[in-house]
């Protein structure tokens, strides 16, 4: 039987871009919906989270590092996330909101077809936050994956915001970008894996990006909601811009190639 998992990340509380991707007709028909994390971090976190649970059972979801730091914050302690939307969209959580993002799975392992065993996570299956990219050195995908069994053959993950599939020592690994805050061109980034021919398909759901920055101006209170939807949604940071920034976090040398 043919199984099509849809894999969504990093929608960070961007409801128009989620509502777009949703509406896809391979993501309405899909068998499962994985959320591999950074759900609500964003200027409309309240109704992005009512959204993902009015998917029901079809929803697999998987803790982010946002995720994490808006419990943390909501339970009083401090974040690392330079951006002030954090602390914001924390603030504007209802107890149930935060006790299931409290509740979410660092990983999540399904046996899945021609994919075989596969790990969902959000940044690596050890850490919420680390970096790995498409052109990390061979020792820091070693070093990342130390704790991944020889039984899983696929990795899926998020976190970087920059969509790519590429084999890691004969593993799949898969990135499907970000629904609401892309690096390197605007639209919903999403992948689709289908189980019967182990074909990835990287998305992206275009969508009116004048109107989606008018909503969220029109339905957030965030007080920097113009400045973050004109910088994100519009994608206004390239892929070098991101890689640039994260390069360093994954260990290569300063200044240096992978």
């Amino acid at each position: 039987m043919r199984v099509r998992i849809a894999v969504l990340s990093d929608i960070h509380g961007v409801l128009p871009a989620l509502e777009a991707v949703l509406a896809e007709p391979a993501v309405r028909s899909a068998d499962r919906i994985v959320l591999t994390g950074d759900h609500a971090a964003g200027p409309m976190p309240v109704e992005t989270l009512d959204a993902l649970a009015d998917l029901g059972d079809r929803a697999v979801w998987v803790l982010g590092n946002a995720d994490r730091e808006l419990v943390q914050l909501c339970d009083g302690g401090e974040t690392t996330i330079p951006d002030p939307v954090a602390p914001w969209a924390a603030a504007q959580l209802r107890p149930d909101q935060v006790a299931r993002l409290d509740s979410l799975p660092l990983t999540v392992t399904l046996d899945l077809g021609r994919f075989g065993r596969t790990v969902f996570c959000h940044a690596t299956p050890r850490d919420d936050e680390e970096v790995v990219l498409v052109d990390s050195r061979p020792e820091r995908w070693a070093e990342v994956y130390s704790t991944v069994d020889d039984s899983v053959s696929t990795v899926v993950c998020g976190h970087t915001h920059m969509p790519f599939v590429r084999l890691v020592d004969r593993r799949l690994v898969v990135n499907p970008g970000s629904v609401g805050m892309p690096y390197g061109g605007a639209g919903g980034h999403w992948a689709l894996l289908d189980t019967t021919d182990g074909a990835v398909t990287l998305r992206v759901t275009p969508f009116d990006l004048d109107e989606a920055c008018r909503r969220l101006v029109a339905g957030s209170t965030y007080p920097r909601v113009a400045e973050f939807a004109d910088y994100y949604v519009r994608s206004k940071a390239s892929d070098f811009d991101a890689i640039r920034v994260f390069g360093p976090r994954d260990g290569r040398p300063v200044g240096g190639g992978a």
